[in-house]
């Protein structure tokens, strides 16, 4: 009885770092949809936060010898490759400072890019555009991996999809509490992507391109949450 009263203890006394909380991850997740719905209606109508759809692509327009087409493709993926190489290289190099942490750093490079793409018009390609967002997403679903001990994509929602109801499976069939909170925790960020999406959606239309500013309100309060809170 008295171990099982230390482990109930234990449980309870658990506790995460700024940058693995559920409210960094769901912000970051809001961020991820926002930028999925303001590339496919105002940037060339395509998602440039995962890169299967441009490997397809890029497959595609190969067999079909149109290598032009093919190398457009090939350059977000580039991109998006460049940013998770980058992002390791940060952490190295913060991994000893104490001032700063990696993932701070790395919130401070969205917030400054996503501030020059509310400055690119229309008119300009949509490339360059998508390849800056690409590298952005990069970025953040590489610094921030974890929320509350659980795996997640704050860019993306195929493996937090598997993932929920892979929990969900696990805790219908065999009762596992840890697993239910788990899908909680999935079902939370997938929703919070979804609304997102939504107000990408709505803003892209009432406020054009600038509207992407609204991700650096976003950041803006990840930064302070993870630079003011005491882990």
């Amino acid at each position: 009885m008295k171990n099982k009263h230390i482990k109930t203890y234990d449980k309870k006394a658990k506790k995460f770092s700024s940058e693995e909380l559920f409210l960094t991850g769901g912000l970051l997740a809001v961020v991820g949809g926002f930028l999925d719905a303001y590339t496919y209606i105002l940037r060339g109508g395509v998602f440039a936060n995962a890169q299967t759809g441009n490997i397809v692509l890029l497959a595609v327009n190969i067999a079909k010898g149109d290598f032009y087409q093919a190398g457009l493709h090939i350059i977000p993926i580039l991109a998006f490759a460049l940013g998770v190489y980058i992002t390791e290289i940060i952490k190295s190099s913060f991994r000893d400072k104490m001032f700063i942490k990696c993932e701070h750093f790395v919130i401070l490079i969205e917030i400054a890019l996503l501030f020059t793409v509310g400055f690119i018009p229309l008119s300009v390609s949509p490339l360059i555009v998508n390849v800056t967002i690409s590298f952005i997403c990069s970025i953040q679903v590489n610094s921030f991996r974890k929320i509350e001990g659980v795996p997640y994509a704050s860019t993306m929602c195929t493996g937090n999809l598997r993932s929920c109801f892979v929990n969900l499976f696990d805790y219908t069939h065999h009762k596992n509490r840890e697993a239910f909170f788990s899908c909680v925790k999935y079902m939370g960020i997938i929703l919070l992507f979804i609304i997102g999406a939504c107000i990408g959606t709505v803003l892209s239309k009432l406020i054009g391109y600038h509207c992407i500013w609204f991700c650096d309100v976003i950041l803006t309060a990840v930064f302070l949450i993870c630079t003011i809170r005491k882990d």
